[in-house]
Parts: C-alpha cells; structure tokens; sequence
C-alpha cells in the first residue's frame, strides 16, 4: 500500500514531552515518572502503559463543587510513549518554574505528577458577588502540555507596559503579575450581552512576566439564566458558557 499518509510517522526524540505535530503531543515513560493527562486525551500508546482515574482530595473535590474550576485527570504510568490530543487543539509544551503558571484549566492537556494544582480567585473590581474568575495555579518543577484554538500569542508584560486581555481569550499567565479583572463597558452595562461595545469581562496584568492570548473567544448566549452566579452567563469557568460551548460542540 503506497500513500502520502506515510508521511506522517512517529518523531523520535529523546525528550520525554515531544510535538508530534501541532496537534499531537508525545509523552515517554521510563515506568518512574508518571504523567497527570486530561481524562479521555489519549489517542495512542506503544509498550506497557496503565490508565487510572486520578484521585481527587475533598479540598479538590470541594473547590471544583463551588468554582467549576479544576481537572478531570487520569495518570498514566508504565513503560512505553502515549500519544495525546483534544478536539485537535494546537499544543504547546511549557517548563513551569519556581515563578509558577496560572492557566484556565480548559486548556490544560497534560502535566508532570509532581506538579501542584491550586484553585485561585481573580476579583472583580465592581465588587459583585459571583463575578470573579477561576483559574489553576500550576507550581514546582516540572512541564505542562497546553492547547489554544489557533496559534496564541505571548505578550510580554514589564513595569513600564501592562496588558488588557479579554476573560474568554486569555490562556496563562505568570502567576507572579498582579491581575485585577474589569469589565469594558460601564458598570450598568455589565449585565447586557457584552455590554455596549461588544466586549466583556476583561483581566488587566501588571508587573514583570507574560500573558498567552488564544485568536478565539466565546461569545456567552442570549438571556441564558445566571444559574451559577455570573460566572455561568458570561462564558468563565467549566459551567459557564465556555465550558458548555465545548461540551455541546462535540455531542
């Protein structure tokens, strides 16, 4: 059999997190350093690999109960490569640091077991009750898989230049920057679909690191029912209508 299909064979590296192509992440284990993947991600393996769902602590279990935010994980284990991939997003390997990365863990694909995972607030600066915005703080030493829609976009954030990004765009950021979330339109407005100016909520970083910004957002729906505080109507978290445009995409 004879096809251009042929081309697009497996990369050997001898890096433990490979992109196999922009789409396509590979991940090799020795059967000593497991890795923590989105439940569902794996679309191949080669040698003896395990699955199991990963266990989750109550404190976990609770912070995912009242914020929609966190990760439905499985670990993986064993001696071999596993292939990952989702909805054929653009992947993206990233070295996390002492400095630490917070991300929507939306586009979390994969990560190092010894990493740790936190749920932490960005508050509203109008003070409403519900309006602030979840998002996991990734620290430790270690390497995370993320996936954007399209190719993102790194802007640098120093003392001397602060960047706006809109709530539905933003990916990561340095978990060092001070983030404070706004939104566009004057307070009033807040509450019609975007307001005024067809934007929404928006986070504004300052200090000294980055901000990765996806080309895409969701727009929330139309006199959708708040049902879990803002958060539901204006498209953040996992129950919002971010998280149920991706679920309702894909049925």
């Amino acid at each position: 059999m004879q096809s251009p299909l042929f081309s697009y064979t497996e990369q050997q590296s001898q890096d433990r997190y490979t992109v196999q192509n922009p789409q396509l992440l590979r991940v090799s284990l020795t059967g000593h350093d497991d890795v923590l993947a989105r439940k569902g991600a794996m679309v191949a393996y080669q040698g003896l690999m395990e699955f199991d769902g990963e266990y989750q602590s109550h404190g976990q279990r609770s912070a995912r109960a009242h914020t929609g935010e966190g990760l439905d994980l499985m670990r993986c284990s064993g001696q071999g490569t596993v292939f990952f991939a989702n909805l054929a997003q653009h992947i993206h390997v990233v070295d996390v640091d002492h400095d630490g990365i917070t991300v929507d863990s939306a586009y979390v694909l994969a990560l190092d077991s010894s990493l740790h995972t936190e749920v932490i607030a960005v508050d509203s600066q109008y003070g409403i009750s519900g309006t602030g915005k979840y998002q996991l703080n990734i620290s430790g030493t270690g390497k995370v898989a993320l996936m954007t829609s399209g190719q993102p976009l790194m802007m640098q954030v120093t003392p001397d230049k602060y960047v706006n990004a809109d709530a539905d765009a933003i990916v990561a950021w340095s978990s060092s920057l001070r983030v404070q979330m706004q939104a566009q339109t004057h307070s009033s407005g807040v509450w019609r679909r975007r307001g005024n100016t067809g934007e929404g909520w928006e986070l504004s970083f300052l200090g000294e690191g980055f901000a990765l910004v996806q080309p895409s957002e969701v727009l929330p729906p139309q006199n959708h029912d708040i049902g879990q505080g803002v958060r539901a109507q204006y498209g953040m978290g996992q129950h919002g209508a971010h998280g149920q445009n991706q679920n309702n995409s894909w049925n």
